[in-house]
Parts: structure tokens; C-alpha cells; sequence
């Protein structure tokens, strides 16, 4: 089983900056892939940005490019998302994500989200 525990939300004026973080717990598991989605009510969950374990390929939506960075530290088995330049309309449930490889099974599993509230 993996355990996922983000941090880092809050409230932000526009134009601001604030940091995510999801620190993956466990044991007996290999992260492939990293992630963060962020919904709002009465919307689908939607992905912001995703990176693979070892950092060569990113993928971001096209609502954050250029403002949010994604990064990973594998020795921490944790995700960040940098969010600059943020918008009223970034405001949402922020969750992250990874997909596991465990005794030859791939596993998904999410975080129990952060709220991001921007806002003047």
C-alpha cells in the first residue's frame, strides 16, 4: 500500500507563488510516474502536470505552461509543484498522483488533495 501526503496549499493573492508537495510512503513499490490534477465542483478532474521518475519527460496542461514547474526527488520519493504567476481561475482541489510498478502489477494511487485558493 501507498500512502500519499501533500502539503502546501493555501491562499494566494494573483500574481503570487505558492509550492505543492506530495511525499509517497510505502514499501515494496517502484514510482514510474508522478502527477498533480486539480478539480473544481461540478467539474471533471483534470490533469495539471505530470513528470516520469526519472525526470526526462514532463507534460504539462496547456492552462499552466509557463508558469507551474514540475520536479521530483526520488531519494524522497516526493513530487512538487512550483505554481507562479497564479490565477483566480486556479483555484481548485489540488491532488497529486503516481502510478506504481509492485511485484509486477501497475498501481495508482492519489492524495487526499489541497485546497489553492486564489484570490484578492
Amino acid at each position: 500500500q501507498v500512502q500519499l501526503v501533500e502539503s502546501g496549499g493555501g491562499l494566494v493573492q494573483p500574481g503570487g507563488s505558492l509550492r505543492l508537495s506530495c511525499a509517497a510512503s510505502g514499501s515494496g513499490f517502484s514510482i514510474y510516474i508522478l502527477g498533480w490534477y486539480r478539480q473544481v465542483p461540478g467539474k471533471e478532474r483534470e490533469l495539471v502536470a505530470s513528470i516520469t521518475s526519472s525526470g526526462v519527460r514532463t507534460n504539462y496542461a496547456d492552462f499552466v505552461k509557463g508558469r507551474f514547474t514540475i520536479s521530483r526527488d526520488n531519494a524522497k520519493n516526493t513530487v512538487y509543484l512550483q505554481m507562479n504567476r497564479l490565477k483566480p481561475e486556479d483555484t481548485a482541489v489540488y491532488y497529486c498522483n503516481v502510478g506504481t510498478i509492485a511485484g509486477g502489477s501497475l498501481g495508482n494511487y492519489w492524495g487526499q488533495g489541497t485546497q489553492v485558493t486564489v484570490s484578492s
